[in-house]
């Protein structure tokens, strides 16, 4: 493979946020600068940022800031699933609760298959040479298999957001994989969006207070 190989970056977003992100000061992270700084030898055509609009305030209004900061800079593409409301029974055999035992909660829907949809589509449209995934879900592991036996060629690079062992073993997607690393947290206080950046409209986006 040549210097500089065309590379796309696909992103589980909540997978990163959850990862990598939660519970630290560099949420408002800028993914362009990020992976400029981490794959300095690859030339990134573009860097696509899966995820879904939580349903919930104050959550919801932070995400979109997030989302509208991220469609400031132009090699990231937003592709957003949904959350659905789904029916479940409480299971605690101790609860004692005489109303009824089913309550709705929200579940991430689609992200998973849109990663894979693009992935595959990339593949057949020649789009790249490397495919960088930032994820630690097995469920991409499919899509993963099929790059391989479309195009041997195409190299797999798999980053996972972890910050305990636990959640970076995540050995199924890491064996599938060209080459695995851990996503490295040094690169994030190095990446981030400014307070405040104003968009192609002249519109203010600010960062969280809560960020």
């Amino acid at each position: 493979m040549q210097n500089n190989p065309a590379s796309i970056v696909y992103i589980d977003g909540f997978n990163l946020y959850y990862g990598a992100l939660k519970g630290t000061s560099y949420k408002w992270l800028n993914l362009e600068r990020f992976f400029s700084m981490l794959r300095p030898n690859d030339n990134i055509i573009k860097i696509k940022y899966f995820s879904a609009i939580v349903p919930n305030e104050p959550q919801k209004s932070r995400q979109e800031s997030y989302i509208k900061a991220l469609k400031t800079t132009p090699k990231v593409e937003i592709i957003l699933g949904k959350f659905k409301k789904k029916n479940v029974k409480c299971l605690i055999p101790r609860c004692n609760y005489s109303g009824s035992k089913k309550f709705q909660v929200y579940e991430e829907k689609r992200t998973d298959v849109n990663i894979g949809i693009s992935l595959i589509d990339d593949v057949f449209t020649n789009q790249c040479e490397q495919f960088i995934i930032v994820s630690g879900d097995s469920d991409l592991v499919p899509a993963m298999q099929k790059i391989h036996v479309i195009n041997p060629q195409k190299k797999i690079i798999v980053y996972v957001p972890a910050n305990n062992a636990i959640r970076g073993a995540a050995t199924e997607i890491r064996n599938t994989a060209d080459k695995n690393k851990t996503l490295p947290n040094r690169l994030l206080p190095l990446s981030q969006f400014p307070s405040s950046i104003t968009d192609t409209n002249g519109n203010i986006i600010y960062k969280p207070k809560e960020w």
